[in-house]
């Protein structure tokens, strides 16, 4: 059977590895949770600040990692500063046009916020456990968190920034000239929500895990709900926004396609919405769901493409 062709010109494929799959997931993770603690951290209750401190306590590893996949991937991972530094003259080295350079930048800035934010999650915990002590350890971190003026805007910017490194690899799939990843405008907004998606249901499933029953999860689950119905109208959208291209899943991804969504997206949707209670054993399940849903569909879309 004839593959469908592009509307466009295309370049051979790059072949990619599970090093970027598990880049694009974790590095999702880590946009996705720093920005819903961030949001937690300005809209919540004081009650519910221990699951935004989770949220940090997961960005900051996360985006670590994702570094380090970024670097495996490469063919001379020894030369990844050469993304940053100019190699001739020591100077910085940001290139506007190139979205590998903005990338790589992009990670390191959202790097140094989720970093000051895990900081100050540290330093906040060790006053909740230790209260005589905290004045000598941590003291300059304290204020780096909302409510206080800097750590609102800290949490504003790392937030954008975060927001950005969860759609950014959507769009880079965009501007690589390969069929589907450049046949749609839609794949950094599908790759946003699914890190909402993904990121949320994380927080919960550990929250459950260190049995928190605070407020805030419930409206966690609130968000993730509507955020999977954004998702999979988006899903929708793009494959509608693919036109003849879409042909392309007519094989064993587009089978796979249809696993994430009725697995990852839709029966997570009906679980959240037959049982009013919030009920740890469904939580869980749920989430697991979410969590699995979201990997495949980098799967999908990267591998899909690849095969063309």
């Amino acid at each position: 059977m004839n593959e469908p062709l592009s509307s466009t010109w295309f370049t051979v494929a790059p072949h990619w590895q599970w090093y970027i799959v598990f880049y694009f997931f974790i590095g999702g993770l880590a946009g996705g949770c720093y920005f819903i603690a961030t949001l937690i951290d300005m809209l919540g209750r004081p009650a519910d600040r221990p699951l935004a401190r989770l949220g940090y306590y997961v960005a900051f590893p996360a985006v670590l990692l994702s570094g380090l996949l970024l670097t495996l991937d490469l063919t001379r991972p020894l030369r990844f500063w050469h993304m940053l530094v100019e190699r001739n003259t020591g100077e910085p080295m940001f290139k506007a046009w190139s979205p590998m350079s903005v990338g790589s930048w992009a990670l390191v800035v959202f790097g140094l916020f989720s970093f000051i934010a895990f900081l100050g999650a540290l330093a906040e915990e060790d006053r909740v456990r230790w209260p005589a002590l905290h004045r000598f350890r941590w003291p300059v971190f304290l204020g780096v968190r909302p409510p206080s003026v800097t750590g609102t805007i800290l949490a504003v910017l790392g937030g954008i920034a975060g927001l950005f490194i969860a759609g950014y690899t959507g769009v880079l799939l965009a501007v690589t000239n390969r069929p589907i990843w450049s046949d749609t405008p839609l794949l950094g907004l599908l790759f946003v929500v699914s890190a909402a998606s993904t990121s949320a249901a994380l927080m919960m499933l550990l929250a459950h895990r260190y049995r928190w029953s605070m407020p805030g999860i419930r409206g966690l689950l609130r968000m993730d709900t509507w955020v999977l119905v954004l998702e999979l109208l988006v899903v929708i959208a793009v494959l509608v926004s693919l036109g003849p291209v879409a042909r392309a899943w007519l094989s064993i991804w587009g089978v796979l396609l249809l696993v994430v969504v009725a697995g990852g997206i839709v029966a997570p949707l009906v679980m959240s919405w037959r049982h009013l209670r919030l009920r740890e054993l469904d939580v869980a399940a749920s989430a697991v769901l979410v969590l699995i849903g979201g990997f495949l569909i980098r799967v999908v879309v990267i591998f899909a493409s690849e095969t063309i």
